[in-house]
């Protein structure tokens, strides 16, 4: 008699019961399913923000006068400071005046097509409009004068430059590449006579850098306000 009550019993819990029991699974399997499902999103994304499409990396600029550090450095031997003249004293590496061109192009390819620009922008004084291709956001402060004293070299962050026909940005200059050079510059520091050396290699980095970061004092600077404040 007791056995059939409770059956009855369990038999009007089971008719009451709005979801079947399978709910449960399915409840725990799209709880989990979602967690994985936001994270592989978020990881999509930092994909993304880290990619040339976001970062310009490998980028030609379009310029107002298409500009070759292959034919300038590479070919011509030019010296970086030669146009470049704040990179040792200041946070910005500096832009070439016009007048920096026309020392050399007042008497050859006086007549280039190409080059009306520059010629226009010495006449008139109005100085050439260039598309600036390495950008870093303006809550970012990076000087520079401070990283070549330490004998850090143009192409550790430039690249190849001097085998650019038309300049690009090389490097993603995102937070996470600046960081890694801060905590291992044994891995990038180079004498201080090879800074504007472009095809500079060490022999022997892993013998080099250390000694090099403890004459040259460098410190591993990683913490927020170093770059932001």
């Amino acid at each position: 008699m007791r056995g059939a009550r409770f059956h009855e019993e369990l038999k009007q819990q089971s008719m009451a019961q709005i979801f079947h029991r399978s709910a449960n699974t399915i409840s725990r399997v799209t709880i989990f399913g979602a967690i994985f499902i936001v994270g592989f999103i978020l990881w999509v994304i930092g994909g993304i923000i880290r990619s040339p499409f976001f970062t310009n990396q490998g980028v030609e600029r379009e310029q107002p006068v298409p500009f070759s550090h292959q034919h300038h450095v590479a070919g011509l031997g030019i010296d970086c400071r030669y146009c470049h003249t704040s990179v040792e004293t200041s946070s910005f590496a500096g832009i070439p005046p016009t007048q920096t061109c026309m020392n050399c192009h007042a008497q050859i390819w006086t007549n280039a097509a190409m080059l009306e620009p520059v010629r226009a922008s010495f006449a008139t004084n109005k100085p050439i409009v260039w598309s600036r291709v390495h950008r870093l956001p303006d809550f970012v402060h990076f000087y520079h004068s401070i990283h070549v004293s330490k004998g850090i070299g143009c192409a550790t962050c430039h690249g190849r430059i001097d085998k650019m026909a038309l300049t690009y940005q090389a490097a993603p200059l995102t937070m996470q590449w600046c960081i890694e050079c801060h905590r291992n510059p044994e891995l990038y520091v180079r004498p201080k006579d090879q800074v504007f050396n472009m095809s500079y290699v060490a022999t022997d980095q892993a013998t080099l850098g250390p000694k090099l970061v403890k004459e040259y004092g460098i410190q591993k600077l990683t913490a927020c306000s170093t770059c932001h404040y």
